[in-house]
């Protein structure tokens, strides 16, 4: 589903005119299966998230190639990769990311609302989501009146709505206390098994790690342990 071979890419750091080149990601190789949970470990640094962004096509490496769902990801242009973005991923963040001025119900529909989706169907559609993650009595709750492990919930019905084939979970569980933290992460190994959706995980966190089908460890932009290609 996902393949990643000899990924390299640098980060210019230091003042304009004398900037130094810092390798971020070297020589990366590895591939992802349909319906596994993937995580990637490593300390703050390590490239993790760099290695996501490329994945997910927020930026492009400067070497090697990305493979998803046999398209290759690494040169499309900007435009190109929103689109392919939309189609074929969805994303859950640390911090929610959830649109203050809109109601759970609403934050959720928003993809839909951007595919063009009729908003008979995507009411049908939401309401179904946010039966799946446990959701259907805080519809028309802000944000801010839900808790943090709610609006974790509101943030993975939004990346799944679409019915996208892969998830990235950028350290989901990072602002929530320890119990909270296990609902999140049942919730994922439920729906990896009910709706087979392929999770990549970037943590620092050994425990969400832990229901991981596979895990990649990151140094230093660089591969340290895992199976790698």
């Amino acid at each position: 589903m996902i393949q990643v071979q000899q990924v390299n890419h640098t980060f210019l750091i230091g003042k304009k005119g004398k900037e130094k080149k810092v390798p971020v990601l070297k020589g990366l190789s590895f591939e992802v299966k349909q319906g596994e949970i993937v995580a990637i470990v490593g300390k703050s640094g390590s490239g993790k998230s760099t290695l996501l962004h490329t994945i997910a096509g927020f930026m492009s490496p400067e070497q090697g190639s990305i493979t998803v769902n046999g398209q290759e990801t690494a040169n499309l242009n900007e435009t190109e990769r929103a689109v392919f973005r939309l189609n074929n991923f969805g994303f859950i963040f640390q911090n929610f990311q959830l649109m203050p001025g809109l109601t759970a119900f609403e934050n959720v529909e928003l993809p839909l609302k951007l595919k063009g989706i009729s908003p008979k169907k995507r009411k049908e559609s939401v309401e179904q989501m946010m039966d799946k993650v446990g959701l259907t009595e805080v519809g028309d709750h802000y944000p801010n009146e839900l808790s943090g492990g709610q609006q974790q919930r509101v943030s993975i019905a939004r990346a799944l709505i679409t019915n996208p084939p892969i998830l990235f979970a950028d350290e989901p569980t990072g602002s929530l206390d320890s119990e909270t933290e296990q609902d999140i992460l049942l919730l994922i190994q439920n729906l990896n098994q009910t709706l087979g959706v392929t999770f990549v995980m970037i943590t620092h966190d050994e425990e969400v790690a832990s229901i991981a089908h596979r895990t990649f460890k990151m140094r230093d932009g660089e591969l340290v342990k895992g199976d790698a290609l």
